[in-house]
């Protein structure tokens, strides 16, 4: 059996090390993104595919068009066919002819049919879902839309932040990923009822918004810690990251929705309802800090 694995996330790199150990599910080739520009510098950084990929001693190609005709003779070339395809956290539409060509298993971090889409975790935190999983699904031409074969669940703990529950969600998902290379079990239909979509993460998205309630705001954070991050305004209009949050109990004024202020050396952000209590921050350019050392080193612009 050949198998090309496909991604580019940290998500994807924990799944195909996973896959990786064992030979009889060990991919032929890697493909992943391009380098990107990251960071103040600027500077080219590979995906995290491709550092793993490169540290398994695994064939990578980072073709600019996952789509071109010569990425399905490399497919081709990577060993005896019908090659099984994986796609996880890839970032890229696989169109025609390809998804006829092959076929194509994708690691989906969600219960489908809810929370299909780019950003599943994050959604599932944000919403205040109980509960989420991984489904092993055949990818077609809809979105995330394709039956399943292997799905599990996984609870949603009150503490858990994107990194703790993507952590358990990838080891899970490369599990199942193994096997159902090795089992091959039959694939169902999706039921259509109870359709959700996880949409990609905007900048809209992150703000804490005050007229929201502190429960969801407190989500967003743990929703968006550590990769995206949640921020929240200042009277003059910048923008501070927000890298913990909790529900606080004050007493104190603070009218509803009227955002950040301080207290006792504490920053709070009266939201509509409740008060959400900023713990660690994240200045423009700076590192993350306790916010109480943030207040004592630059304190926060008067308020109209």
């Amino acid at each position: 059996m050949t198998t090309v694995f496909l991604g580019t996330s940290e998500f994807a790199a924990a799944v195909l090390e996973r896959i990786a150990r064992d030979p009889a599910t060990r991919p032929a080739l890697v493909i992943t993104r391009p380098d990107r520009p990251a960071g103040r510098g600027r500077h080219l950084l590979a995906p995290p595919v491709a550092e793993r990929s490169q540290a398994l001693g695994i064939a990578l190609e980072q073709p600019q068009d996952v789509n071109a005709p010569e990425v399905l003779s490399l497919i081709a070339a990577s060993g005896p066919p019908p090659a099984t395809l994986i796609v996880c956290a890839f970032g890229a539409m696989i169109r025609e002819p390809m998804l006829s060509a092959h076929e194509i298993l994708n690691v989906h971090p969600s219960l489908l049919p809810r929370w299909r889409g780019a950003a599943p975790i994050e959604r599932a935190i944000m919403a205040g879902d109980g509960m989420t999983g991984v489904c092993i699904m055949r990818l077609t031409a809809g979105l995330d839309s394709g039956p399943v074969c292997l799905s599990a669940a996984e609870p949603i703990r009150p503490e858990d932040t994107y990194g703790t529950l993507a952590a358990r969600l990838q080891e899970l998902g490369g599990e199942l990923l193994s096997r159902a290379l090795l089992e091959h079990p039959p694939f169902v239909a999706q039921d259509e009822d109870g359709v959700s979509y996880a949409e990609k993460i905007q900048a809209g998205d992150r703000l804490l918004d005050p007229a929201r309630p502190a429960v969801e705001l407190e989500r967003l954070v743990r929703a968006l810690t550590p990769h995206i991050g949640a921020r929240a305004q200042l009277a003059d209009g910048t923008l501070i990251g927000v890298r913990s949050a909790a529900l606080a109990a004050v007493e104190g004024e603070g009218a509803a929705g009227t955002g950040l202020r301080e207290h006792d050396g504490r920053l709070l952000l009266d939201a509509s309802p409740g008060v959400l209590e900023l713990l660690i921050v994240q200045p423009p350019g700076g590192r993350p800090m306790e916010a109480g050392a943030y207040l004592r080193g630059r304190g926060l612009p008067g308020r109209p």
